[in-house]
């Protein structure tokens, strides 16, 4: 579903658009999806709205098939966050160490406390923290709103499969330009 409003009390929440994952190969070009999530951030600032930056700096333990980087070094500015979004005294950084942003972070609680309903996200990557975190939302009875293009995946395939056939299940979706004109008729 395209779209429709953006609820009085809604936070942004960027996922993982740091160095040390943009530096992988990526499904989509990663210029426009770091500007388009900088362009929203920088309209939620501008109404007073939540900005949740959010970071990885490990994996969760535990066995997996393929490495989930518990344990692993990584390096120095791995967890810095793109200098594009813009990082604001105002804006709230959550550091995860498992997929979702909700995950023992306290992202829930804070939300919470800001008296927030809504949630748009963007970020990296579209099938592992974008839509973990989307689902964690969707379960905690917050409405969401998915920009899918200020996202991006390792993998097309993956990507593909959480816009067409996840996303719809969750939440709202949009391109930037629909939720900033949504954004900024709700404030009008």
């Amino acid at each position: 579903m395209t779209i429709t409003t953006l609820d009085p009390q809604t936070a942004l929440i960027i996922v993982d658009l740091q160095q040390g994952i943009v530096a992988a190969p990526k499904a989509h070009p990663l210029e426009p999806i770091v500007r388009n999530s900088a362009a929203l951030a920088d309209a939620f600032r501008s109404y007073g709205l939540p900005v949740v930056l959010v970071n990885v700096t490990g994996g969760a333990p535990g066995r997996t098939d393929q490495s989930s980087g518990s344990g692993r070094a990584f390096p120095a500015d791995f967890a810095e966050l793109l200098p594009e979004l813009n990082p604001q005294p105002s804006d709230h950084l959550v550091t995860k160490k498992t997929w979702g942003a909700f995950t023992n972070t306290g992202l829930g609680a804070l939300l919470e406390d800001l008296g927030v309903t809504q949630v748009v996200l963007t970020g990296v990557a579209t099938s592992i923290g974008v839509e973990s975190t989307a689902r964690s939302a969707h379960e905690a009875c917050l409405n969401v709103t998915l920009a899918l293009d200020a996202m991006t995946d390792l993998n097309l395939t993956a990507h593909e499969n959480s816009v067409t056939r996840i996303f719809p299940r969750l939440g709202e979706t949009g391109t930037t330009q629909e939720i900033l004109d949504v954004l900024e008729a709700t404030r009008s």
